[in-house]
């Protein structure tokens, strides 16, 4: 009887091991810019249906989740991020979300906000969504979210960017998960992409606009650690990177060409993540929604 009590007890630990261990899959939804006009909220709904479809544990927003907030005034800005809010309730799991640059509020002089405005940056981001910057874990994975925007107020214009308190953070945030657990993040301007050479040619650099400028410090502290994929948005484009063992993925656009249509060839969707163990595959969903 006890060998039967023991086999049983051992079963009990694997089936409990593979369940944390086990396989899970999770959609990145990027570059949403949900606004009213141009059916974008019916497009919108139509992937959060998708998603619901698919059944995945939960969903990553890759920043610009709304239109624009750089170029408007608050009442513009707080319409849609109230719709965004309302429309989130429509998922069935989870969702996390990374600011995006055109999340932040008032930059650009022809929003005709000024610099004192107490949500002016990403303090309305903050107030409204949450942290600029997280961790979370799902299963055996350990989950990062970056906020990749930079900005001089003065200047009143954005850039890739990582400021050092952020870095000091991710430091401490990942040495106290190890370098064993496998991790995954989200950024909104790529830390890796090929961008500038796709657009102008192979010895065309990448604009502060298109990539962080101060990426190699992020690539040297996630090289030391056991990162898998880096979920990158920003450029409505795929890529599909993959150095010093770690994947750089940029994930399309849900609104395609800010809801006109395809962008360079690609139609709305969002990337399905499938995670068995520490093998990663993903898929783009074109969620079927046409430009009426």
């Amino acid at each position: 009887m006890k060998k039967y009590i023991i086999i049983l007890v051992l079963l009990a630990s694997i089936c409990v091991y593979a369940q944390e261990d086990g396989e899970f899959k999770f959609a990145f939804f990027t570059d949403v810019h949900l606004q009213p006009e141009k059916n974008a909220p019916d497009g919108f709904k139509k992937a959060i249906d998708k998603a619901n479809e698919l059944g995945v544990d939960f969903v990553i927003f890759g920043g610009d989740n709304i239109r624009d907030a750089l170029g408007q005034d608050f009442d513009r800005t707080e319409l849609q991020f109230n719709l965004l809010d309302s429309m989130l309730k429509f998922f069935n799991m989870p969702v996390y979300l990374t600011i995006g640059n055109h999340d932040v509020f008032g930059l650009y002089d022809r929003s005709g906000v000024n610099e004192s405005h107490p949500d002016f940056g990403k303090k309305y981001f903050e107030k409204k969504i949450g942290d600029r910057y997280y961790s979370f874990d799902h299963k055996n994975y350990h989950f990062i979210v970056l906020d990749g925007i930079g900005f001089k107020k003065h200047e009143r214009k954005y850039y890739g960017y990582v400021d050092e308190k952020q870095i000091e953070w991710l430091k401490a945030d990942l040495e106290k998960t190890g370098k064993e657990k496998p991790v995954i993040a989200s950024i909104h301007i790529p830390l890796v992409t090929v961008f500038g050479q796709v657009i102008g040619g192979s010895l065309n650099p990448n604009d502060s606009g298109y990539a962080v400028v101060n990426s190699g410090k992020v690539v040297e502290i996630f090289r030391e650690y056991n990162v898998k994929l880096v979920l990158q948005g920003h450029l409505h484009y795929i890529e599909d990177i993959f150095i010093y063992g770690t994947r750089y993925l940029t994930g399309g656009a849900v609104c395609g060409k800010w809801w006109n249509g395809p962008n360079m060839n690609i139609e709305e969707g969002f990337m399905l993540i499938s995670v068995d163990g520490e093998s990663i595959k993903w898929d783009y969903i074109d969620y079927g929604w046409e430009v009426n």
